[in-house]
């Protein structure tokens, strides 16, 4: 199975896009790991950034309830 975002063509993994961050996170609030996630490193790294990035603008919850 291929990267999802290399399946789309995507290069950036935009931030603001919550829905697509949302796939990767836990019920927990956990990032996904790669494994789970079946992405490629690349991706995989830039998910982590956006995620991060997300939950410092107020975008994203940092856990959930």
């Amino acid at each position: 199975m291929q990267c999802y975002f290399c399946q789309k063509n995507i290069k950036e993994i935009d931030f603001k896009n919550t829905e697509t961050l949302k796939r990767f996170i836990s019920l927990l609030g956990k990032i996904k790991p790669r494994k789970k996630t079946k992405l490629c490193a690349y991706h995989q790294r830039q998910i982590a950034k956006a995620v991060k990035r997300a939950r410092q603008f107020g975008l994203l919850a940092y856990t959930r309830k």
